[in-house]
């Protein structure tokens, strides 16, 4: 496993000191928790969480559930989301995981 990978990565999220409703809105006010989630050090973390437990609400890693529905349509391929970020940010540095994943 990669040494910087953080499986305690809930106790470090930006978030975690927001309240729990204001990350599982809807519509445009998405958009300002995603805001969030881009200075986050655990992000890819969170959304391999979400991605692999097929999470269906709220904004988890920097992606609504809508743009990780649309993920895991696009690759229904992927059996471990965690393995995936973990070798790429192994193979190109601490990546920005939302971008890695709209552009593989």
């Amino acid at each position: 496993m990669q040494a910087d990978w953080n499986d305690n990565w809930n106790n470090e999220a930006a978030c975690i000191d927001t309240d729990p409703d204001v990350l599982f809105v809807q519509g445009a006010a998405q958009n300002r928790v995603k805001i969030i989630c881009a200075g986050c050090n655990v992000r890819t973390e969170c959304l391999a969480v979400a991605l692999d437990n097929q999470i269906e609400y709220g904004v988890w890693g920097g992606m609504t559930e809508r743009e990780r529905r649309a993920l895991l349509r696009r690759r229904n391929n992927v059996t471990s989301w965690r393995d995936l970020l973990m070798s790429a940010r192994q193979e190109y540095g601490r990546v920005d995981p939302v971008a890695f994943v709209r552009q593989s």
